[in-house]
């Protein structure tokens, strides 16, 4: 919300640089990351594809807008493209060789479980004020590997001849943060420190996802929906920070 011409110049501007290059060397086939935050303050939840789309933050007008555009590509050029619409990406690799690392850290899990590492002295919540069950917001949390594997359906999709679709990818479970939190002082058994904070401007008080279409039309099954799993691979990936930082 800060920086608003950062997100447009990256994935409206940038992409419509790659699609261009694409064009015009025969290259029509195109996987896109999108989002969840395309729905804005959803109408109702699980979300459906065909759901009105009124993004409320900059992230998610750049990512609606460049799904419209693709659909405009399709027509003048014939060019195909999946559209996979995250919700919140979270996880780790299950043998601890890949997971996030991001400077700075953003997401939620991750940075709960800095807080239960020792590597921050707490977690920030921002806002327990929303209209939800304790206040603050919920999310679907879809683990990163299920994420994969949707790209890979998705491709061989296009590879196959498919045309163009847009599905949703989530596990069709909302958890609060105050949730996320419990989970994570369960999994790590660390006490972790919660600071509240006013609510952030752009954020919907909730985000869950219908996935049945991906599910119906690619086979897609998430292997790992349970959010103690989710974290715990997450976890295992927090506690190699100390190798990670050595190497």
């Amino acid at each position: 919300m800060t920086r608003p011409d950062a997100y447009y110049l990256n994935n409206v501007a940038n992409t419509l640089v790659l699609l261009n290059a694409m064009q015009r060397h025969g290259v029509r086939r195109y996987i896109f990351s999108s989002t969840a935050a395309i729905y804005g303050n959803p109408e109702s939840v699980p979300i459906h594809e065909g759901q009105t789309k009124l993004p409320i933050n900059p992230y998610g007008r750049s990512k609606w807008m460049i799904e419209q555009v693709l659909e405009d590509f399709q027509v003048a050029f014939g060019f195909e493209s999946v559209c996979l619409r995250y919700f919140n990406a979270a996880g780790a690799d299950p043998d601890g060789q890949l997971g996030e690392r991001h400077d700075p850290e953003t997401h939620l899990i991750p940075l709960v479980l800095q807080a239960a590492s020792g590597r921050r002295e707490a977690i920030s919540v921002f806002g327990d004020d929303y209209d939800t069950p304790d206040g603050t917001c919920i999310r679907d949390y879809i683990h990163v590997q299920d994420l994969c594997a949707a790209h890979l359906l998705a491709l061989e999709h296009l590879l196959a001849g498919g045309k163009s679709r847009r599905y949703n990818l989530g596990n069709g479970q909302g958890f609060s943060v105050k949730e996320v939190i419990d989970v994570a002082r369960a999994v790590t058994q660390r006490p972790i420190e919660v600071r509240m904070q006013a609510r952030r401007a752009g954020d919907p008080p909730r985000l869950i996802a219908d996935s049945r279409l991906i599910q119906a039309e690619l086979n897609w099954r998430p292997e790992f929906a349970d959010l103690s799993t989710i974290v715990a691979h997450a976890w295992g990936w927090e506690q190699t920070f100390k190798t990670r930082s050595t190497t």
